[in-house]
């Protein structure tokens, strides 16, 4: 195959993806409504983060598989957005999907919205905060059943707080 061919054969993958995809999904949803969204810029959470947790949240980035902490946490409680503190996930939905990221079969309603994602080419389901708008990571399809989701998540843009200690109040 010469570059040429290559280079069509691309081009029409990419022009069919986005003619077979329902473009109307790339607004981000909310899956409810009695989130509120934060109307602040996303430099504003420069300080309030670390420096990798504001690449993950608000440039997009992604972390190395296997360098999240969070991997190994087996105790009750709730994954919090690292930003915001909106709660995300609760601890009975995390499990090993053996990708090396935590992942979760369903987030807590209403406190994610998602959105189109083409970064790759093909078509992606992202998903952020509700609240912060913060990138948390994708979901997929290949999860356990019932719900054959896989909500993979970046550590760093979470935060888990045990049963044991008080959520902490919202930031923003």
């Amino acid at each position: 195959m010469n570059k040429r061919s290559f280079l069509m054969g691309l081009g029409a993958t990419i022009l069919a993806s986005l003619f077979f995809f329902d473009r109307s999904k790339q607004v981000a949803a909310v899956e409810s409504n009695h989130i509120k969204r934060l109307n602040k810029p996303h430099e504003a959470w420069r300080s309030m983060v670390s420096p990798e947790a504001y690449q993950i949240l608000f440039e997009e980035q992604t972390e190395p598989p296997g360098s999240s902490a969070l991997n190994d946490e087996h105790r009750d409680g709730t994954y919090i957005c690292a930003a915001c503190f909106l709660p995300l996930f609760e601890s009975q939905h995390k499990y090993d999907s053996g990708t090396g990221w935590p992942s979760f079969t369903q987030p807590i309603q209403g406190h994610v919205g998602t959105k189109n994602d083409y970064q790759l080419i093909f078509l992606r389901t992202e998903y952020h905060c509700a609240r912060c708008g913060g990138h948390q990571g994708h979901v997929f399809n290949d999860g356990p059943k019932p719900r054959r989701e896989r909500w993979c998540n970046n550590g760093l843009a979470l935060k888990f707080v045990p049963d044991s200690e008080t959520l902490p109040s919202l930031r923003g």
